[in-house]
């Protein structure tokens, strides 16, 4: 049978960004698979057996996951079915057939009350459901006894699907001033980031062998931090700088506190990752966010 690799979540933006970077395999012979909610509900655990037992990949991506961080509050169970319950069935079917699973999961799962960013052996203590979920996903992929490559990253955005970069540049497009939060503190993180260090990864332990590759829970995540004001300000000024006609100037943006601006899902105040370790481990550089940022923004225009 062809080697395939398995990536739930299509639809999604990581999903649609792991499709690009990942079909690169199909030139060595290895089919990736790419299923979303419709071929297989990741909160009914049978379909998700079933899946992995008819397509018996060699790697699971898991980028599926419940990510409606304040509509969790009201749907404990279904973010709890898809983030804490999903992961482990994946890796019990994973290890069953000797496969292995790459898993994302977040910076949430942290209450945010360190003064440092968080390493990958902080004592996590979530504040959300959605955070509670995730890392309960964490802990049920680690026991399940397959090898695996948990992923927490922060602040997610790409050009595909919706995020708070292209929020503020449809508000910024009708509105003239703008009030955003400023104490609460990460590293925007790109979709063709983690997709692009996926494939790397990939690639790297099909080329070391699995045996010798390092598996386990890594922080990855853009380098540089900002907090969400001065993120919305970089959003429009780089978006006015490639010729887009907005109401909103990057001064007219201003800051409030967290408080000023309540949601039902509390959010911790430091997202920031520490990515010692995963830099350390495979070698990768972690370009700024700013990087990023800007590239999403000019795809998103373009479109």
């Amino acid at each position: 049978m062809k080697e395939r690799i398995l990536v739930t979540g299509k639809n999604g933006q990581l999903g649609f960004e792991l499709q690009r970077s990942l079909g690169l395999f199909s030139n060595d012979g290895i089919e990736v698979i790419a299923v979303g909610t419709s071929d297989c509900n990741l909160a009914e655990v049978d379909a998700v057996r079933t899946l992995i037992r008819e397509i018996r990949p060699r790697v699971i991506v898991n980028a599926a996951a419940y990510t409606a961080v304040d509509k969790a509050e009201s749907e404990p169970e279904l973010a709890m079915a898809v983030n804490g319950v999903a992961p482990g069935v994946l890796g019990e079917e994973a290890a069953r057939i000797g496969a292995w699973v790459v898993h994302y999961s977040t910076d949430y799962v942290f209450d945010g009350k360190s003064q440092q960013p968080y390493r990958e052996d902080d004592a996590t203590n979530p504040l959300s459901v959605y955070g509670r979920s995730k890392r309960a996903g964490e802990v049920a992929l680690q026991e399940s006894g397959a090898q695996h490559l948990i992923l927490r990253t922060s602040w997610v955005l790409g050009a595909h699907g919706g995020n708070f970069a292209k929020t503020i540049l449809r508000l910024a497009a009708e509105r003239e001033s703008l009030n955003v939060v400023a104490d609460q503190f990460g590293a925007p993180t790109s979709t063709a980031l983690l997709a692009d260090a996926t494939a790397q990864l990939i690639r790297q332990a099909y080329t070391d062998g699995e045996t010798n590759f390092s598996f386990g829970l890594y922080h990855l995540a853009a380098s540089g931090e900002t907090h969400w004001c001065d993120y919305a300000r970089f959003v429009v000024g780089e978006a006015l700088a490639a010729g887009a006609k907005l109401k909103l100037q990057p001064d007219a943006i201003n800051p409030i506190t967290t408080a000023d601006y309540p949601l039902p899902a509390p959010r911790p105040a430091n997202s920031r990752l520490n990515t010692e370790k995963f830099r350390h481990a495979f070698g990768m550089p972690l370009p700024h966010w700013q990087d990023g940022v800007r590239q999403v923004i000019r795809q998103v225009l373009s479109t």
